[in-house]
């Protein structure tokens, strides 16, 4: 709990907000719905760790303060929570023949797109004795929005629970993010990064999975190498690698000038401009041929739970501006209530482009094609093509939220950056059907 505390009065108050939010949504949201520092105070971007690029490169290098472990050490004891709700330690798995740790998180989408190969070896390896186990080394608070254009959720322990349920992984997945002494023992580079220990627990490899994070063209396989090797009494090839994904987000990185608080002060000095739309140019909001996903948002300042839904897209457009996204939000307020709309995304912050409708609420609808109570919350999902992929009318709950940013994902082309991170997100709906 101590690390959530730091997000739990963040959302706007007063007539039009709420600072008391429920146990459960601290807990399920974390860091990664709250934007707005409390009392002036932010949290934590690819640029400070940056990623392997698809694989190429030379690999990211060890945090000067955080040297890696050196081949041969013997493994660190730890005890840590689960996202299986439970806590775990070293000891359960002594009678394992071979033991990995594999260092990944939720929100890095390199780490992602290994998601499926951490999958496969703990399946094959698991019959021969060997062990995985996942561990989680990111404090949320020192990931920054702009890190996030990737990701539905963050790195806290509840979020974690959330992946483990909504990709259904079965091999352990514990957390260190609060005090990070066992990825501080282990040096970890990155997410993902690899240690394997033998069976007297000392370690034998350290580094990358394979050579590229797109599987279909990986060359090198040095981790599976490895495990081949110590299994059949042989030394490993290569026992030591470069590391390629995103940096760990140590505690380190929540203060300074390139820290979430940092970020959060340069968000509120933004500009927030509003502009009229007649019902023709809302009509086009949905065109098909788009150059980027939408995220259209009507609303009233009237409507009593609009503002911590307003909030949230908000943050998601932080999270995701620096891609194919941007969010579109649309008063349906009448003229004279202009003051109004203007104070309102004031207290939001609200950077993102905002319209005040200058048609009637019935004309605004005839022209989105689509109907809401008046004073109401209407939002909407809209890929390049003019397709309605995800609607809500009213407050969007946590899983309203997550489903609203997994279709963004999903409907975002892939990035130079991280190719098959499409195909992650994808894949959930592609398996609903």
């Amino acid at each position: 709990m101590k690390a959530l505390n730091f997000f739990t009065a963040s959302r706007p108050s007063g007539p039009l907000g709420t600072a008391s939010l429920t146990l459960a949504a601290i807990l399920l949201t974390g860091s990664l719905v709250w934007s707005q520092p409390p009392a002036g105070g932010g949290s934590g971007r690819g640029g400070r760790g940056g990623s392997g690029r698809g694989g190429g490169g030379g690999g990211l290098q060890a945090d000067a303060g955080h040297p890696v472990m050196k081949i041969g050490t013997h493994i660190p004891d730890f005890t840590l929570p689960g996202a299986d709700g439970k806590m775990h330690s070293l000891k359960e798995w002594a009678g394992a023949k071979l033991l990995i740790v594999a260092f990944e998180c939720n929100h890095c989408p390199e780490s992602q797109n290994y998601e499926g190969r951490i999958k496969k070896l703990y399946e094959d390896y698991k019959p021969k004795g060997v062990q995985l186990i996942a561990i989680n080394p990111n404090n949320p608070a020192s990931v920054r929005l702009d890190e996030l254009g990737y990701t539905d959720i963050e790195d806290s322990l509840p979020e974690m629970k959330i992946r483990l349920a909504d990709r259904h992984i079965s091999w352990p997945y514990l957390y260190d993010g609060e005090t990070q002494s066992t990825a501080t023992k282990f040096g970890v580079i990155a997410t993902p990064h690899i240690f394997i220990f033998d069976k007297d627990r000392n370690l034998q490899f350290n580094g990358q999975i394979d050579d590229n994070q797109n599987e279909a063209i990986a060359k090198t396989h040095e981790t599976r190498d490895a495990l081949d090797a110590l299994l059949a009494g042989k030394p490993v090839p290569a026992a030591t690698t470069r590391v390629h994904g995103c940096s760990t987000k140590w505690l380190s990185k929540a203060v300074g000038s390139q820290s979430r608080e940092a970020e959060m002060q340069k968000i509120m000095k933004e500009p927030i401009k509003l502009d009229t739309a007649d019902a023709d140019a809302i009509k086009k909001l949905t065109a098909p041929g788009q150059a980027k996903v939408q995220v259209v948002t009507f609303y009233s300042t009237k409507c009593t739970t609009c503002a911590d839904s307003f909030h949230d897209l908000e943050t998601t457009y932080r999270m995701f501006r620096q891609r194919a996204f941007v969010l579109e939000t649309v008063a349906t307020d009448p003229a004279s209530d202009k003051d109004a709309v203007n104070a309102f995304l004031q207290k939001q912050y609200a950077s993102s482009p905002n319209l005040q409708s200058t048609a009637t609420l019935a004309a605004t609808q005839a022209a989105a094609g689509e109907k809401w109570k008046a004073n109401s919350m209407f939002t909407e999902v809209i890929d390049t093509d003019g397709k309605v992929v995800f609607k809500k009318e009213g407050k969007l709950a946590l899983n309203d939220l997550l489903l609203l940013r997994r279709h963004v994902l999903a409907a975002m082309p892939d990035t130079r950056a991280y190719p098959g991170n499409h195909a992650y997100w994808a894949e959930e709906f592609k398996a609903a059907k």
